[in-house]
C-alpha cells in the first residue's frame, strides 16, 4: 500500500467520524477489534518443484536484534535497515518476507482479534500461535507449521490526560516483531529469539510527532522463523479499531437513537 493511499485512507474514515460527531472509541466495536491483514507461509525444508527455503527460515537464532528494519514504510512496508544482516540472511532475502513471491511463500488472508477485559483494555495471547497448521505448504513433518510471516493491519488512536504515559501498546513473543504508526516504527524486536517483551506509549507517540485523538494507521509485521515455539500476546489501553473501509454515503448516517447510545457509552467509559 502506498503512503498515498495510506493517508487518503486514514483522512476519509476520519471523516466519517467527524460527520457522526462522535470521538473514536475502541468500545464502539463491541467488546473486540479484529486486526486484518496477510500469513505467507515458507517452506523449511525446500520442497522439490514447489518451493524453495531461504535462509532467514530454520536457520541462525541471533537472539534479538534491533534495527534490522528502517525507522518508516515505504509503499506501506518494511525495508532492511542499517542492522539488517544481523537478524537476516541477506537484504534480498527479506524483501521476500512480506510480499508473495512464488516458489518461495504461499499467501492466505489473516485476522487476530484483540478482546476488552478490564474497560479499556484490549489483549489477545497464544502461547501456541500456529495459525495455519496443515495450510498452504503444510506442517512439513513437523508437529505445527512454523515458518510464516504475519502482516495485519489496523488502526489507533490514544488520549492523553496527563503528561505522563497514560497509555500503552505491549508486545510478548518470538520471534520478529515490528509495529508502525502512521508508517513510524514505533516498537522493534527482530531476530529469531525466544518469548521477549517490548512496548510503546503514547509519550512515544506524541515523540514521533503524532496527535491525541486522531486516527492513524496501525501496521503489525510479524515473523515465525524457528522451531519449536511460537508466542504472541498483545496487551494495549490504546484505542484501537479495525483496518478501515471507504464507507458509502449511506452508511454515514445514524438514527439520532443510536448515535445517542453510542455518546451515552463513550461517556461511561471516559
Amino acid at each position: 500500500m502506498t503512503s498515498t493511499t495510506s493517508n487518503t485512507r486514514r483522512r476519509m474514515t476520519l471523516a466519517a467520524v467527524a460527520l457522526l460527531g462522535l470521538g473514536f472509541s475502541s468500545a464502539s466495536f463491541g467488546g473486540s477489534v479484529t486486526l486484518g491483514g496477510t500469513i505467507r507461509d515458507f517452506c523449511a525444508p525446500s520442497i522439490s518443484g514447489v518451493c524453495n527455503q531461504l535462509a532467514d527460515f530454520e536457520g541462525a537464532i541471533p537472539g534479538v536484534v534491533t534495527g534490522m528494519v528502517s525507522p518508516t514504510l515505504s509503499a506501506g512496508l518494511p525495508t532492511p535497515g542499517a542492522n539488517i544482516a544481523a537478524g537476516a540472511s541477506s537484504a534480498a532475502n527479506f524483501a521476500k518476507w512480506y510480499v508473495d513471491t512464488p516458489g518461495y511463500n504461499l499467501a492466505t488472508p489473516a485476522s487476530l482479534t484483540l478482546v476488552e477485559g478490564p474497560t479499556g483494555t484490549y489483549t489477545y495471547s497464544n502461547s501456541a500461535f500456529f495459525p495455519i497448521d496443515g495450510q498452504l505448504y503444510g506442517d512439513q513433518g513437523r508437529s505445527h507449521n512454523y515458518h510464516f510471516t504475519l502482516h495485519l493491519e489496523g488502526q489507533v488512536a490514544f488520549s492523553d490526560p496527563t503528561g505522563g504515559a497514560d497509555r500503552i501498546f505491549s508486545f510478548t513473543g518470538d520471534d520478529d516483531l515490528w509495529v508502525f504508526v502512521d508508517g513510524k516504527l514505533v516498537l522493534d524486536l527482530g531476530g529469531v529469539h525466544g518469548a521477549a517483551t517490548a512496548s510503546f506509549t503514547e509519550e512515544d507517540l506524541k515523540a514521533k510527532g503524532l496527535g491525541a485523538g486522531t486516527l492513524y494507521d496501525l501496521d503489525i509485521f510479524f515473523a515465525e522463523r524457528h522451531t519449536t515455539q511460537s508466542n504472541f500476546a498483545i496487551t494495549t489501553t490504546l484505542e484501537v479499531a479495525p483496518p478501515p473501509r471507504v464507507p458509502e454515503p449511506g452508511t454515514l448516517l445514524l438514527s439520532l437513537s443510536a448515535l445517542g447510545a453510542l455518546l451515552s457509552r463513550r461517556r461511561l467509559r471516559g
